[in-house]
């Protein structure tokens, strides 16, 4: 099927449920370890799937780095862990030249961020130079080491963590490097029911490494390009920029959502559709993609900020407010 206006090829509705079903087998054994949170594992599949990276900001043992490793076994991929600490160097996340005696050359030794998963643990506790380091591949998706690009894998999916609780001796992101995280969410603390199948997976002797491979990084590839192909109505682009504008207008911020953010919520709302078997964006799917694609991208004013308030209460006015468009069905 191709689109009108722009003669691109757009999702059928066949292609819409087989992409939901391969979706939810993923997530099913992502689930099966990684208890009671399926609407974070949910937000991580779409942030991979919209070739984005996912922020983690929560306290030690809610199962993050074990999301990272249970992700990487559903995905059947490589996944790597980095400890940020104020002493890491750019060269022990990127990698190094050698000069090898024998050869009379250097050599580049690949670090830990090629791999398709990476764990950055603890971002905010190492240097400003080292964090631009990580967010510089993020975001171009190569290593320039001597002049010589090195492409990480594909797909690529970073998942930083940050604890809001201890904050002495680090680094807070800057405003301009978390913007480069198309979602920011956080574990939690699981329900009582959740924590028992914890306890209870742990004494059966459950482990991670038995997370079901269910997909390859070939068929990643595919849903990630397939996703670029769910139709978006010209008055959901439109309502998509009213929104992020209206964020720059409101008395609750400072600074409002940048041109990045609207991309980046576009990019989400087009996986999420395909994610419900949809090959369209509806109003809801930008919606509910609104507060993880955004909260981060804002800064608030010193008077709601004194006042207790959260980035997360101003978006959801935000999406109140601004008037949606009718549900549009498809091209």
């Amino acid at each position: 099927m191709t689109h009108e206006a722009t003669g691109r090829p757009t999702m059928t509705s066949q292609q819409a449920d087989e992409f939901a079903a391969e979706v939810s087998q993923i997530g099913a054994a992502v689930n099966s370890f990684i208890q009671g949170k399926p609407e974070v594992v949910s937000l991580c599949l779409t942030a991979m799937l919209a070739s984005g990276h996912v922020l983690l900001e929560d306290v030690p043992g809610v199962g993050k780095t074990s999301l990272a490793r249970s992700f990487a076994g559903a995905f059947g991929t490589d996944w790597q862990r980095i400890q940020f600490t104020p002493d890491l160097l750019p060269g022990d996340v990127t990698g190094v030249s050698v000069f090898h005696q024998d050869t009379n050359t250097f050599v580049f030794h690949p670090g830990p961020i090629f791999s398709h998963v990476v764990l950055a643990d603890e971002i905010n506790r190492a240097s400003p130079r080292t964090q631009s380091a990580l967010l510089e591949v993020m975001e171009e998706r190569t290593v320039t080491i001597d002049g010589r690009p090195h492409p990480v894998p594909n797909p690529f999916l970073v998942m930083a963590t940050q604890n809001p609780v201890e904050m002495d001796g680090t680094y807070p992101l800057p405003e301009a490097q978390l913007d480069r995280f198309l979602i920011k969410t956080r574990m939690g603390y699981p329900d009582h029911g959740a924590e028992v199948r914890v306890l209870t997976g742990e004494h059966g002797g459950a482990a991670i490494e038995n997370v079901e491979r269910v997909s390859s990084p070939e068929r990643i590839g595919a849903l990630i390009a397939s996703a670029r192909t769910v139709y978006v109505a010209p008055s959901i682009i439109d309502y998509i920029v009213r929104l992020v504008g209206h964020t720059r207008t409101m008395p609750q911020f400072r600074l409002g959502s940048s041109p990045r953010g609207a991309l980046g919520l576009l990019r989400a709302s087009r996986v999420r559709a395909a994610m419900e078997g949809r090959p369209h964006v509806l109003p809801g799917d930008v919606q509910a993609l609104a507060e993880p694609v955004l909260s981060h991208r804002v800064l608030l004013s010193a008077t709601f900020e004194i006042s207790g308030g959260l980035p997360s209460d101003a978006i959801a006015e935000a999406v109140e407010v601004v008037p949606a468009p009718p549900q549009e069905t498809g091209a």
